[in-house]
């Protein structure tokens, strides 16, 4: 007979409740790095968001992306990206823009060119100027603010708005400390960080979602029990559950973050990082925030 695995006794009592005031101070270093690391140095934006130069090819054969970013780079262009789509034959290539009018901008782009060599069939050659550049970057923070605010009201809907409130707080705080992560690895920031801060909202919000949905039906089950109580046996009863999912999820990740290249390195080291803030904020900071929304109140909770 099939038994579930269970990596934490079914039987754990932990009070997450009262260790509450340690993971808000953590939230709190977290949070001031982050505006430390945004105020000082900033975010260092890739090419999406800078302007630059865009080369679509096909190649004759398989693109070592390896090969050919290291002789390009001995071109003295400066920062220069690489990624493969569609088949292993096609390769995109992206070159920051260079100083100076247009002219310079075509002279790097046959730079380019005679270093392929006349293997490749060009599909597409594209300028990204500044102000494109800008617009993609404020499209992206729009799309990410968008998206959390679509996240919680959902979960307000869902449930009652003290939860979509908690959610979009602790959403709000794992995306903010992973563009702190950026900053203070000095990370490019760029379209597929984006991607990385959408996929890492969902991610958290479905972690936080479980522990809510438990809290909701211990609520309805146990009136009389004080909330912190609840709290408590609800994250408890979903420890389980949301180790196993962190981890499974990081097992996931940490090839992709050690054998899968410059491109993909930035996107699995941001997921890796969200995964581990989201998990504990779910943990700690989603669920303890319920204690401060008297609405939710049972019986009046001490400490």
């Amino acid at each position: 007979m099939f038994r579930p695995i269970h990596f934490i006794p079914t039987d754990t009592k932990f009070d997450f409740v009262a260790k509450r005031w340690w993971a808000f101070s953590v939230t709190i270093i977290l949070l001031i790095l982050t505006f430390i690391a945004l105020a000082t140095q900033g975010l260092n934006l890739g090419i999406d968001f800078k302007g630059g130069i865009l080369i679509e090819a096909k190649a004759q054969q398989a693109v070592d992306t390896a090969a050919l970013r290291s002789d390009l780079n001995q071109l003295g262009l400066g920062e220069v990206e690489l990624q493969q789509f569609g088949s292993p034959d096609d390769v995109l290539i992206r070159v920051q823009r260079q100083e100076g009018d247009e002219a310079a901008q075509t002279k790097a782009i046959q730079s380019v060119r005679d270093k392929l060599g006349t293997g490749y069939e060009y599909r597409r050659v594209e300028v990204v100027g500044p102000t494109v550049g800008k617009e993609l970057l404020h499209a992206g923070i729009l799309a990410t603010v968008l998206a959390m605010l679509a996240i919680s009201v959902y979960v307000a809907m869902r449930f009652e708005w003290q939860f979509g409130l908690a959610a979009l707080i602790a959403t709000f705080h794992d995306v903010l400390t992973t563009v702190g992560f950026f900053a203070v690895l000095h990370l490019d920031f760029n379209l597929t960080a984006v991607a990385a801060l959408l996929t890492l909202a969902g991610y958290s919000i479905n972690d936080t979602v479980v522990v809510f949905d438990r809290i909701r039906e211990t609520l309805r089950r146990q009136k009389a029990t004080d909330l912190r109580s609840v709290i408590n046996d609800s994250v408890n009863q979903t420890l389980s559950r949301t180790t196993m999912t962190a981890g499974t999820t990081l097992l996931a990740l940490l090839p992709l973050a050690l054998m899968g290249g410059s491109t993909l390195v930035n996107f699995s080291a941001a997921l890796i990082w969200g995964i581990v803030v989201g998990t504990y904020s779910s943990i700690y900071v989603a669920a303890a925030l319920l204690i401060y929304m008297p609405p939710l109140r049972r019986v009046e909770t001490k400490g």
